[in-house]
């Protein structure tokens, strides 16, 4: 039960043709933003959001800024949805860590990949049942977040401009904010803006260009930039680029290859 079957990324993407699989999938949204769009149903996400799909539902994913994401198919997942529903990560990005988790051990030595995969197969279905019976956000708290999520990009986005705009003290936004995501609005900018420069930086297309990344990450400065992230990871963008490269990671199963495509 809970078996994941494959474990894939999209860098940077702008649609994905109508297709299903046989098995659930589940898609954690890792920088920007889109809508799935399903027969009778559409689905907005953003950065944080986790898509579940059942079996055999047709979809397709498109985007006008592009996303990126990693993406899940898991077969007997215990999950009680008929319809697709969106599911959102924690304060902490729990079941961000345990999607990348899963994706390098899916793309590991068979031996780890057996021994490891069921466990973390079994800890994000839990995980994500766990979120979805958790209490609704704050309204207050969403706002701001959603204001961040869609201008994080943005380096000319100003959050204390928008934080002025609200009919509520500077402070005690600041407070309640933190209460519903365990950190300040200005913390939580930061780290969706590093977390979206770790996956462009190994992206094809920027190849550890770090003055493209950093602006495209919503920093001005390359060098501003490039002092958090090494606070934040513990080593600079170019060094974190040249790790990536040397990782050793078996080919998986082309993502493709699990899915029927359909006719339009």
């Amino acid at each position: 039960m809970n078996d994941i079957v494959f474990a894939g990324k999209h860098f940077l993407t702008y649609s994905v043709s109508r297709h299903k699989h046989e098995s659930w999938e589940l898609v954690y949204c890792t920088r920007d933003s889109g809508t799935f769009i399903f027969d009778s149903l559409r689905l907005p996400y953003g950065v944080g959001d986790i898509v579940v799909i059942p079996p055999d539902v047709p979809h397709e994913n498109v985007s006008e800024t592009g996303f990126t994401n990693i993406h899940l198919n898991v077969s007997n997942a215990a999950l009680p949805f008929r319809e697709p529903v969106i599911i959102r990560d924690d304060a902490n990005h729990s079941i961000l860590h345990l999607f990348s988790d899963a994706y390098y051990h899916y793309n590991s030595d068979q031996e780890r990949r057996n021994l490891l995969l069921p466990a973390y197969g079994n800890l994000i279905v839990k995980s994500m049942a766990a979120n979805q019976s958790s209490h609704a956000k704050n309204k207050v708290a969403e706002e701001i977040e959603r204001s961040i999520v869609q201008n994080y990009a943005n380096a000319n986005y100003e959050l204390d401009a928008f934080l002025h705009t609200m009919p509520y003290c500077y402070d005690h936004l600041c407070k309640i904010f933190r209460k519903e995501l365990g950190m300040t609005p200005h913390k939580y900018l930061t780290n969706l803006r590093l977390q979206a420069a770790t996956e462009l930086l190994c992206s094809a297309h920027y190849s550890g260009n770090i003055s493209e990344v950093s602006l495209l990450c919503g920093f001005k400065n390359p060098l501003y930039f490039s002092r958090l992230f090494k606070k934040k990871y513990g080593v600079s963008p170019k060094e974190y680029y040249r790790r990536k490269l040397d990782e050793k990671q078996l080919p998986g199963q082309d993502s493709d290859s699990q899915k029927i495509i359909l006719d339009d």
